[in-house]
């Protein structure tokens, strides 16, 4: 099964090797057929502590670090969110 690759923001970047990710999706509500945005943190690995707030990073689903770190950072994007 693949790894899972996900994109968002990094709102806090206070733990060491750690930076918790916010990472929103829309979908259309089946009824009302509106645009819904929901969001979810993650904690993400990063070994380095090279990322800050407001960075848009992307996300890969991989082992358990600790109990609540099972993602780790792989790359950075240019563009704000």
């Amino acid at each position: 099964m693949p790894k899972r690759i996900l994109q968002g923001v990094v709102v806090s970047d206070k733990n060491d090797k750690t930076v918790v990710v916010q990472v929103e999706r829309r979908y259309m509500h089946p009824l009302l057929k509106k645009t819904v945005r929901r969001s979810k943190k993650y904690h993400a690995h990063d070994e380095a502590n090279t990322f800050k707030v407001g960075d848009v990073v992307r996300i890969e689903e991989g082992r358990p670090v600790s109990k609540n770190k099972r993602w780790f950072v792989i790359a950075s994007s240019d563009a704000k969110a």
